[in-house]
């Protein structure tokens, strides 16, 4: 099955939301002390307007969930999610992260498995015991009006075209660059 090419489906079916869990041995102090300075770092950051990244007020001494060891989740919006995987790729230090989607299928196989990525070593998650797909997209923190709550899209289909017609337009003289196909 090829991927679909469709603007409209495309930009509709868009992944608004993110989860980062940073992992730590519980037992390991060391570990579980970079955790809560990299979470003081995040929410510093947020503070001072680099990004929009919401950690979850607990921290997870033990495996809770799918997470086999100490844990806590950052939530970011797909506006701010370059910049947060930014930041934890160059400061996440030996820690692991496991990062997925928000979607229908985000308590399911799909965001937590299929979709989903790790910055350092993985670490094999226990999806036994969550359900396959929600009735809704998972909403967190509607007050702050973005992700999958934001009142209306960056661009619309017609400032995406125009866009994309200016790339093309642009990169027709870079000799490195590869052309969209005509159809």
């Amino acid at each position: 099955m090829s991927p679909p090419t469709d603007l409209e489906e495309v930009v509709n079916s868009e992944i608004k939301e993110w989860h980062f869990h940073i992992y730590f041995h519980q037992h390991n102090a060391e570990e579980h002390h970079a955790a809560l300075e990299l979470r003081d770092a995040v929410l510093r950051l947020r503070r001072d307007g680099a990004f929009v990244a919401v950690p979850l007020f607990r921290v997870n001494t033990d495996p809770i969930g799918p997470h086999p060891v100490g844990s806590y989740e950052i939530w970011v919006p797909s506006t701010s999610f370059a910049s947060v995987f930014s930041y934890l790729c160059q400061h996440r230090g030996e820690l692991s992260i496991l990062v997925h989607p928000l979607t229908r299928e985000e308590v399911g196989s799909q965001d937590h498995e299929i979709r989903r990525a790790w910055l350092g070593p993985s670490f094999p998650l226990d999806l036994s015991r969550l359900p396959l797909m929600s009735d809704e997209i998972p909403l967190q923190y509607p007050s702050l009006k973005l992700g999958y709550s934001a009142p209306e899209p960056d661009f619309t289909l017609e400032d995406r075209r125009r866009i994309g017609a200016n790339v093309e337009r642009i990169l027709k003289g870079e000799k490195e660059a590869a052309r969209a196909p005509s159809n």
